[in-house]
């Protein structure tokens, strides 16, 4: 058995922690988590309805962040449906017990009035009685704004744009995932071999599992006994109780469950039996691994939780800022000289595969292919490293063989197999393109760590010499017209840069305009004007002239 050389290694500071994985010192995964009050992916809020639109079948969603979250028709159900069913068994309820006496009365009136209290909830009492189950037609009349809903975040606030959330609840944990609305019993696709799927099938169908819910294995569940489920299903059952209860004493807006932080959630998502070690460089987190692994996997699994102290920064011990330097990076060099360029636009992400340094044999089919199977690894590594997602479209060099074309299909669909996010890879079109779609929850290391340039907007471009002097000239020309300057000395004032392509090769055109004008010039460099920034002044005053 091949002895694996997988390592995770965790750098724990004040503001930010970072998680990166590594494949024979190769960096194979990266997340960074700051601390910020932004709703996160798994958050579960009781967020109150603010309105509906009809035209885009969505509602929008309080839930206490800066921006209101959004939620497609379709995903307020069932969560919604369920809700308000068990509205209407609430409301039963408090009827039965206040007509035979119960002493629960008193509790199911207060609940029985916390319902009444919600816009439109009579009306959807009523309806639910007449109908079995909602559907997207009838959402506007039920869901009116003021009410309040149960949503778990799926997809965080990306640019301008709020969370996205859906009433279809999920709570992982590290075997099982519980899904409250939903009674689908299923075990993850990755999960191979007909006996261990039915082993697992079996010890999922034995667990006590209250009515109207569901579970799905996770992979690291694979070869797992019975014991560790049990334990896993009765931690989610408490996070479900503790939500229901914030359910009925909380108002909306109200975070009622919250996603561990990155320290736990690596631990959660990525620990596995080939996972060699882990190093920590922060003694809180280093015990916390510690203590769960013991719980989870037992002190074998422990012993691999090694703590880090020493003065040289972790990061840069195990080499992993060298190679954070290309995530930031256009471009991407590849090992047989090649390079992908990778552009991230509001649309799409645009990836171009270029031969390079091996431009010398491009036209040999054996060498487009071999730059091709690497840009193909290259890209489906940087996904993952970048996190970015949406549509994603891939010029590959040319290849002239159907043959060829298949192989680097085939390359990228396995490569993107075991990505955590949803990827979807499409045959090459007959223009040479591949597109592909992956699953977008969250902003993409550029946008977490960069903010857009004040000095382009963002651009990435600057006007260049020849069109500042341009510009400088036309406003020349129609200051020196107006008469109100016709004995006014006049400065120009520029960016360093400009001002040489003035004093030379655009001198003789100044000179020009000082002739026609019969008028004296005279300029200046500041070096911290922006560089599309100009100014013509009074220099015996100060004033600026327009």
């Amino acid at each position: 058995m091949e002895k694996t050389c997988k390592q995770m290694i965790l750098n724990c500071e004040k503001l930010e922690r970072r998680f990166a994985m590594l494949n024979g010192g190769r960096l194979e995964e990266y997340q960074i988590e700051r601390d910020d009050s932004g709703p996160k992916v798994g958050n579960i809020y009781l967020g109150r309805i603010i309105n509906l639109e009809p035209s885009l079948q969505a509602a929008f969603i309080d839930i206490g962040a800066e921006k209101n979250a959004f939620l497609h028709y379709h995903e307020m159900l069932p969560g919604g449906d369920e809700l308000l069913e068990k509205q209407i068994n609430e409301e039963d309820a408090a009827e039965e017990a206040a007509r035979n006496g119960s002493g629960d009365a008193p509790i199911a009136a207060r609940r029985k009035k916390r319902q009444e209290g919600k816009p439109g909830s009579k009306a959807i009492s009523e309806a639910l009685r007449r109908k079995k189950k909602l559907t997207v037609a009838d959402i506007p009349e039920f869901f009116k704004p003021g009410m309040e809903l149960l949503v778990q975040v799926v997809k965080s606030p990306i640019g301008t744009k709020g969370a996205r959330v859906t009433t279809n609840m999920s709570i992982p944990g590290r075997y099982l995932v519980l899904m409250p609305y939903s009674e689908h019993i299923g075990l993850s696709t990755r999960i191979e071999g007909g006996q261990e799927r039915d082993r697992l099938r079996k010890i999922l169908a034995s667990l006590e599992l209250p009515e109207g819910m569901g579970l799905i294995c996770r992979t690291v569940g694979e070869g797992r006994k019975a014991t560790f489920f049990k334990r896993d299903l009765e931690l989610l059952l408490d996070y479900w109780r503790k939500i229901e209860t914030a359910m009925e004493t909380k108002k909306a807006p109200f975070e009622v469950f919250a996603e561990p932080n990155l320290v736990e959630r690596t631990i959660r998502d990525f620990m596995t039996e080939e996972i060699g070690g882990i190093v920590v460089d922060d003694k809180a987190a280093c015990k916390q691994i510690t203590d769960t692994l013991k719980r989870i996997g037992g002190a074998k699994m422990a012993e691999k939780v090694t703590f880090y102290n020493s003065p040289k920064p972790i990061f840069d011990h195990y080499r992993i800022n060298d190679q954070l330097r290309e995530v930031y990076q256009r471009e991407v060099r590849l090992p047989g000289g090649g390079c992908i360029c990778i552009d991230e636009t509001e649309a799409l992400i645009a990836i171009d595969v270029n031969s390079g340094r091996g431009r010398k044999g491009t036209d040999q089919p054996e060498f487009i292919l071999k730059t091709n199977l690497e840009a193909a690894a290259e890209i489906a590594r940087q996904l993952r490293l970048r996190n970015i997602g949406g549509l994603v479209v891939l010029d590959f060099i040319d290849m002239k063989a159907a043959k060829d074309r298949d192989e680097v299909l085939r390359t990228m669909k396995k490569l993107v197999k075991d990505d955590r996010a949803k990827t979807k890879v499409l045959p090459i079109s007959k223009l040479g393109l591949m597109e592909m779609t992956r699953q977008r929850e969250h902003e993409s290391i550029l946008d977490q760590v960069y903010n857009p340039c004040p000095y382009c907007s963002g651009t990435g471009l600057v006007k260049s010499p020849v069109t500042m002097s341009v510009e400088i000239q036309r406003r020349l020309n129609s200051v020196l017209r107006d008469r109100r300057y016709k004995d006014v000395p006049v400065r120009v004032i520029m960016h360093p840069d400009v001002l040489a392509r003035l004093r030379n090769e655009d001198a003789k055109l100044l000179t020009d305009i000082e002739q026609k004008y019969n008028h004296t010039l005279s300029f200046r460099a500041d070096p911290l004007l922006h560089y599309e920034e100009f100014r013509l002044v009074d220099p015996d005053t100060g004033a600026e002239l327009r």
